[in-house]
């Protein structure tokens, strides 16, 4: 049997809900055949094929007992599978742009299950990850970056995220790479009309001055379009940590508070608390939305000497954690001060702490310091406050029993994630100003805009050492040609085939 590729231009369809027991499911078909094939499973085939195009048709969805005349099935024995809706949609006014329906039918697994059975014996074939959407792109109805967005809002953790893939899908950035393609068109256009025209002056035997070969005409164009791109690369970091999350964990020493806190910023309780030092022998997990940053939360082992094998276990783990951090919320406990243990932690991470010094019998190993922003918290304030101290760094109050200091932690938290989208970001976001209007929303987006961003670099470094504009016109002509690989004017199709199979099913 051949295996079906996207462009197999076969009627398909998919169950488009999650497989799961629910009121409701959705089986999704499309095809240029799709109505034809879904009448001869459905109750009321001539009702179904003289439907218009956005309307709705009850009937069931039977398994036929035979043939009739090779075109449709007899109504005698057959049985009947679910009482459905039909949502009817006719091409070119539907979401792939072709003919299709969506059945809406209970939502039991089997019921499911044995509508899709029905459709394969009708004719369909399980469509592929994405292959709905990749049909949505090929016939017109989206570019790549609004299908990119489908998957995006399928997948979006806190309302931020969702905000800025409906930004996408409405094609904000669609229309913001189109404007800066624009402006390199125009660029292009006048630099090869310079160009002709020196080659006619030349012919001509008039000839061309060094100062006019050198020359880039709409400089000042090609410069905003760069600056432009520079922006939309520059605002990925925020927009990858709004999608993707960040892996935070709390660390420190046992007894330290670090289940009370995770508790805390989780809003239930999920880890065990007691005062009985070593109590989490092993990490755990959660997901929480910080200020509409989705964070990958962990609670680790308490770091100290392992008493026992076990707990050494449960101690390496939550170092390996803490390697791959994107925060890391370090816990002093305020009853005791600093440790030994406390001191070798924040050499090892912290980025300011050149200047502490150590007692000789330090017993843990510090290897190389780690690149992992760090907020210290000290812990227990509400019974012991934090004293004077001369430290290189700073040192927040909370109390994970009381909640004391938690609404400054969680800003603490999400300014320093997003740090790493610079200053311009944080300005943004203090200022209410939304990032994600024209943002890319993939690693592919971002690879192309910044290889947009070299060859223009190129072209103008070229231009200030006088280089000829017939070498400077090819890179910005690159430049115009990444622009629209990201929209999509431009994709070879292995690349379409690999961007689309990373979809769900269904969509």
């Amino acid at each position: 049997m051949a295996v079906p590729s996207y462009t197999d231009n076969g009627d398909i369809a998919a169950p488009a809900t999650s497989p799961l027991e629910s009121a409701l499911a959705i089986v999704r078909t499309s095809g240029d055949n799709a109505l034809n094939l879904l009448a001869r499973v459905f109750s009321r085939p001539g009702k179904l094929l003289a439907a218009q195009g956005n309307t709705i048709i009850h009937g069931w969805i039977v398994r036929p007992a035979g043939k009739g005349d090779g075109n449709s099935y007899t109504e005698t024995g057959n049985e009947k599978i679910d009482e459905v809706l039909v949502s009817v949609y006719r091409a070119p006014k539907s979401y792939t742009g072709e003919n299709g329906a969506d059945i809406s039918c209970h939502g039991g697994i089997a019921t499911v299950r044995a509508i899709m059975e029905t459709l394969k014996t009708a004719g369909f074939r399980d469509a592929l990850p994405g292959e709905f959407t990749f049909r949505a792109f090929m016939h017109g109805k989206l570019d790549l970056t609004r299908s990119e967005s489908v998957m995006e809002l399928v997948s979006a953790k806190t309302e931020k995220a969702r905000e800025h893939a409906v930004s996408r899908l409405e094609g904000k950035l669609e229309k913001e790479i189109q404007a800066v393609k624009d402006g390199l068109v125009t660029v292009l256009a006048s630099a090869e009309l310079f160009l002709d025209y020196s080659e006619d002056e030349a012919y001509a035997g008039g000839g061309v001055s060094d100062e006019e070969a050198g020359c880039l005409p709409e400089r000042l164009l090609l410069e905003d379009s760069l600056d432009r791109l520079r922006s939309l690369s520059r605002s990925y970091h925020r927009e990858r940590l709004y999608q993707e999350g960040a892996l935070t964990v709390i660390a420190g020493r046992p007894n330290a508070g670090k289940s009370s806190l995770f508790n805390l910023l989780l809003g239930e309780d999920r880890a065990i608390v007691s005062s009985i030092p070593g109590t989490t022998r092993d990490w755990i997990e959660a997901w929480v939305s910080i200020e509409d940053i989705p964070i990958r939360l962990v609670d680790t082992a308490g770091l100290r000497d392992p008493l026992d094998i076990i707990e050494n276990i449960g101690i390496e783990r939550s170092r390996a954690l803490l390697e791959k951090a994107d925060l890391i919320l370090y816990l002093i406990e305020g009853t005791e001060g600093f440790t030994v243990e406390d001191r070798a932690f924040l050499q090892k991470f912290s980025h300011t702490q050149a200047e502490i010094k150590f007692p000789a019998d330090n017993r843990l190993d510090i290897p190389a310091q780690s690149s992992s922003p760090l907020i210290v918290l000290w812990n227990k304030a509400d019974l012991s406050p934090l004293p004077r101290m001369e430290v290189e760094f700073t040192i927040q109050e909370i109390s994970a029993r009381t909640g004391q200091g938690l609404e400054g932690l969680v800003s603490a938290i999400a300014a320093v994630l997003e740090d790493g989208s610079g200053a311009a970001a944080i300005q943004d976001r203090w200022s209410g100003q939304s990032a994600g209007s024209s943002s890319p929303g993939t690693v592919r987006q971002k690879d192309l805009i910044d290889q947009s961003i070299r060859v223009l670099e190129e072209s103008l470094g070229l231009a200030d050492s006088g280089g000829s504009l017939d070498i400077i016109t090819p890179l910005i002509r690159d430049a115009v040609n990444y622009l629209g690989e990201i929209t999509g004017e431009v994709s070879p199709a292995d690349i379409l085939e690999a961007m689309f199979s990373r979809f769900c099913i269904g969509k």
